[in-house]
């Protein structure tokens, strides 16, 4: 991959495009007297695999567009396909590599643009004892009041006996345009209480949830490897996104609002010059003794 960059502390490799958003391309378990064990499905450039960085927000803006502070905010569609615009930018972008060592490497995004927006980024991702930590960080500079949110995108690999953990009190329910249409207690969707370690649902999943307590762990039981996912407090809400057993693949998102919350609640207002961070935390082990 042209460009790319890799960390390796000897228990994990991770290897990041910052020509293609900054995105994580590979995140590897080096696990002795094997083959590296992909963490996440490994990126191949198309955007639907490895981790991507949402900012200046998450997922759809519906209507197109949105009104804040009594002025209506235009914003289009950025990716084929999408009847309303998703993710921000920042995905879409090429950023900087400013520092780059072994083990840790910072990347800055200094032209954000769409719609209103108008904003630098920078995001940090750093290996230790094999542990991923990334953070990311928006600052407005639209030169008015805007609201931001953040979120990370990561793809896992999926497999007949996957399991998922994380602990949720609600579901935000989507109609056929993958957009909100009500919140029901989790207790009411038993396939998706993911309270204890469960296997993901047969049917199409794209939901988001709320009342999380900002920690998930997904057990890969036929590569002997558990993944706990540790999110800072401003990410409290995750999306999952699980179209089928054979994908081969899910999304667990944790992000800082619902989905469309431009028309709805979660964003963070930043005045001109304020900043928002959040982080993540991937941390694998070896569990051999794994329930099939």
């Amino acid at each position: 991959m042209a460009g790319a960059v890799e960390l390796n502390d000897g228990l994990a490799r991770l290897v990041l495009a910052p020509q293609n958003g900054a995105a994580i391309a590979r995140y590897d378990a080096l696990v002795i007297g094997s083959a590296p064990v992909p963490l996440l499905k490994p990126g191949d450039g198309t955007g639907m695999s490895g981790c991507q960085l949402l900012v200046p927000w998450s997922n759809r803006i519906s209507g197109g567009g949105f009104t804040f502070d009594g002025r209506f905010h235009a914003v289009a569609p950025n990716v084929p396909g999408e009847a309303f615009p998703i993710h921000g930018d920042g995905f879409q972008k090429p950023w900087r590599l400013a520092r780059h060592t072994a083990i840790e490497a910072e990347l800055v995004l200094e032209d954000g643009a769409i719609g209103p927006y108008r904003y630098a980024a920078s995001v940090s991702y750093a290996l230790h004892d094999g542990a991923l930590q990334a953070r990311l960080t928006v600052e407005n500079h639209a030169g008015m009041r805007l609201p931001y949110g953040l979120g990370f995108h990561p793809w896992f690999p999926r497999g007949e006996t996957t399991l998922l953990k994380a602990k949720a009190k609600r579901v935000w329910l989507e109609d056929e345009r993958h957009l909100p249409v009500g919140v029901v207690p989790v207790s009411e969707r038993p396939a998706w209480d993911f309270a204890r370690a469960s296997r993901l649902p047969a049917d199409w999943v794209n939901n988001g949830f709320d009342g999380w307590d900002g920690r998930a762990s997904i057990a890969q039981p036929e590569q002997g490897i558990a993944v706990t996912l540790a999110a800072s407090p401003a990410l409290d809400v995750y999306i999952l996104y699980s179209p089928s057993p054979d994908a081969g693949f899910f999304c667990f998102e944790p992000v800082s609002h619902p989905v469309d919350a431009h028309h709805g609640e979660g964003l963070t207002v930043l005045e001109h010059g304020e900043t928002l961070s959040a982080a993540m935390r991937l941390e694998w082990t070896l569990e051999r003794n794994l329930p099939p």
